[in-house]
């Protein structure tokens, strides 16, 4: 039977049982046939439990062909390789910590100085003399290279025997400093606020006893967080904890030695209890704050308003626009409020009205240019929304993270209680999006003395993270609330904002399927979707459309009409492979120049941010020292640089989610309904996505299913208790 040794480098599908599919770097192999791979990459195939890309691997099995997917290792078996203390030592060596040695360099370092090749390197520089072929450039590189990273050389050795990579031994000791030896030994969780939860516990049950309390309070909170992270609670049942640490970690516990360890944890102050609710700590601190800093707002005293009608009547004229009583009263509330609501669908006005309220806020109050920047700040969740936000207003405008300055690393914020922002109109739009972490954090960095305007869609989606916000704050019936519902339509045979009306109405037109000037509706069989997706985007191309003009929105990624598969498709039509466009391949995914992404994660250092689409610019080779590939992304004129690694956070974005569309709006929107989406086709996802549209929507797919979603009213009924709270604080 064949072997290989060496470490996957990539996952491409696995499922609860340990079938895995992924890419895997040879370091040796005892087979003659598989020797010409030896440093390179191949397709893996078979049972992997936890496959973790730090770890060696030995696979026994053997290399065949796969009818679909081409030359594959097939696993029969595998074990991992248990490091040694050199192995450790040639990792940090050959890292990009140390300059000038690669691993070639630091195995031969390590041959001829051993394992304790770091002290003796230290101890003496001519030390590396003694590897062969060294010279005298290479050797005053490394040895500058070992100097600078001195004091914590052995930290991270320790660290990487542990089973951390480098890369994470080192952010761990950039982020604790003195303190990471300390809670190495007494409680490495604490990593957790730069390292995945689910890695730390299996380096934690690898090194230490799983059936500690250690292991069992920390399994607990992350508990408790992931139901948040799934259902978007805020508080939890005893039943659900019990339940999340049995499915996600294997462990139980009977209810003496749970109630012992929910004790220390309350002694602690990681949790909160009240009337059976279990809430985290900080969860429920975030809850108490909005309710009191919410309150203290809307407690200072009123604007007056003089000649509002007179005001508003002018401003009408001067831009030619006639407001509907709604809106004049969203308007004026806004203007005289302290805290003020607007919520309404797509072609209600929303976005008229913020406009009317910045233009008549800096009438009134007569600011200069200067004074405007000073004094409003127009905020959104997302980069595409805060971009609609100031094109709508022609005033500047940002995301939430921006105007907080968020640190990714720590996931703080430098704009907070103690060191606030002092803007005193303060617009945020997409509300519906804010979850209870981002909406606390705004608050904290406000002063009080504000007027606060929050614009939304009640009946979108809910936030990705926990907590419903706006419909809590709506339902407290505590603030001023302005809902709209007279739809404008774009033409007399318009129908999207419509079809949005009517599926939040449950009164679907019988005509539905029929065409209109802006709509669309082409019935297909769910195995011919994703081909006549890309017809009709072809043929929109043919009519002048361009490809950023289009947008295909989707409800999962899997399946035969997933966004994975869909953005193959189109990748195909919009970017086909030329030999005039460099292209990159990463696992099975192909990048190219001039392919549109989306990015995945907030990156506030370069000014990017989850569900910012841009536009591959360009692929080099570049060597910073060393080869490396640099993948240059246009996100609408802000150019960022990624590196393979840094891929993750980057998918195609021919198609994407309806989650991730929130906040945007598209010219044209092509939407699949297909059964094959099953768990995803319910309502408020199917509102949102129809409301992303804003010159055309074309539906493809099955008739029934669309009936089947509009009228699944599912939706996760969010724990939360922010209305209670807020509510008890007036």
């Amino acid at each position: 039977m064949e072997s290989l040794k060496g470490k996957i480098r990539q996952t491409i599908y696995k499922n609860e049982n340990g079938f895995f599919v992924g890419t895997f770097r040879i370091k040796d192999t005892n087979s003659e046939t598989m020797q010409e791979f030896i440093n390179k990459t191949i397709t893996i195939s078979g049972t992997i439990l936890d496959p973790n890309e730090e770890e060696t691997y030995i696979l026994f099995g053997e290399y065949l062909r796969h009818e679909r997917y081409g030359f594959q290792f097939r696993i029969n078996n595998y074990e991992k390789e248990k490091p040694s203390s050199e192995d450790a030592v040639v990792e940090f060596l050959s890292s990009p910590l140390i300059k000038g040695c690669g691993e070639k360099t630091a195995r031969k370092i390590v041959e001829t100085l051993g394992e304790k090749a770091i002290d003796l390197i230290k101890e003496n520089k001519n030390n590396l003399f003694l590897v062969p072929n060294m010279t005298e450039k290479r050797a005053n590189t490394i040895y500058t290279s070992l100097m600078a990273h001195s004091s914590n050389d052995d930290l991270i050795i320790e660290l990487k025997n542990f089973g951390f990579s480098i890369g994470e031994a080192t952010r761990i000791i950039k982020i604790f400093k003195e303190k990471t030896g300390i809670y190495l030994h007494e409680n490495l969780y604490y990593f957790k606020k730069v390292i995945d939860f689910s890695k730390l516990d299996l380096i934690y049950v690898k090194n230490f006893n799983a059936e500690d309390s250690t292991r069992k309070k920390a399994c607990i909170l992350e508990s408790m967080k992931r139901i948040s992270d799934t259902l978007g609670d805020i508080y939890y049942f005893r039943e659900e904890i019990s339940s999340s640490l049995k499915t996600n970690f294997k462990i139980f516990i009977e209810d003496e030695e749970f109630h012992c360890l929910i004790e220390e944890l309350l002694q602690d102050k990681f949790i909160t209890i009240v009337d059976d609710k279990y809430y985290l700590k900080e969860y429920y601190t975030m809850e108490q704050d909005i309710a009191k800093n919410m309150i203290k707002i809307k407690n200072l005293p009123k604007k007056e308003l003089k000649n509002f009608d007179i005001a508003i009547e002018s401003l009408e004229k001067s831009i030619d626009v006639s407001y509907n009583l709604d809106q004049k009263k969203a308007i004026k509330n806004a203007l005289e409020n302290r805290i003020s609501i607007i919520s309404g669908g797509p072609g209600t006005g929303k976005t008229t009205i913020i406009n009317a309220i910045t233009r008549l806020y800096i009438e009134m109050n007569k600011l200069s240019p200067i004074d405007v920047l000073s004094n409003i700040a127009l905020l959104a969740p997302t980069g595409r929304a805060s971009k609609k936000l100031a094109e709508s207003t022609h005033l500047p405008a940002m995301t939430i993270h921006r105007y907080l300055k968020w640190n990714k690393d720590s996931n703080e914020f430098s704009i907070n209680e103690y060191n606030k922002n002092h803007h005193v109109l303060i617009i945020v739009d997409e509300m519906s999006m804010l979850d209870t972490f981002l909406f606390d954090s705004l608050l904290k960095g406000l002063d009080f003395n504000i007027q606060l305007i929050l614009v939304g869609d009640t009946f979108q989606l809910p936030s990705v993270g926990a907590g419903l916000i706006l419909n809590d704050l709506v339902e407290s019936k505590l603030f001023s609330y302005n809902p709209l519902e007279k739809i404008y339509r774009q033409s007399e045979n318009s129908y999207i904002a419509d079809l949005a009306h009517e599926i939040k109405e449950n009164a679907l037109s019988k005509t539905f399927t029929e065409k209109k000037d802006d709509y669309n509706f082409f019935e297909a069989d769910s195995k011919e979707i994703s081909k006549m997706v890309k017809e009709i985007c072809k043929r929109s191309l043919e009519k002048g459309l361009k490809m950023d003009d289009i947008q295909v929105l989707a409800p999962m990624y899997k399946g035969e009409n997933g966004i994975d598969n869909l953005n193959l498709y189109l990748q195909e039509l919009f970017n086909p492979p030329s030999k005039d466009i460099k292209e990159l391949k990463i696992g099975e995914i192909t990048y190219r120049e001039q392919d549109k992404v989306l990015q995945l994660v907030n990156n506030p250092d370069c000014n990017v941010y989850n569900g910012d689409i841009g536009y591959i610019v360009s692929i080099e080779t570049k060597f910073l020292p060393r080869k490396k590939e640099i993948i240059t992304i246009d996100f609408d004129g802000n150019y960022v640089e990624y590196t393979k690694e840094d891929m993750y956070m980057i998918k195609h974005a021919y198609a994407i989610t309806i989650h991730k569309s929130q906040g945007s709006e598209f010219p044209h929107v092509l939407m699949p309904i297909s059964k094959n989406y099953y768990k995803m086709l319910y309502k408020k996802l199917i509102y949102t996505g129809v409301s992303r549209a804003k010159k055309s929507l074309v539906l493809v797919g099955e008739k029934n299913a669309f009936l089947m979603a509009i009228h699944n009213d599912y939706s996760s009924n969010r724990k939360t208790t922010l209305k209670s709270v807020l509510l008890n604080k007036s």
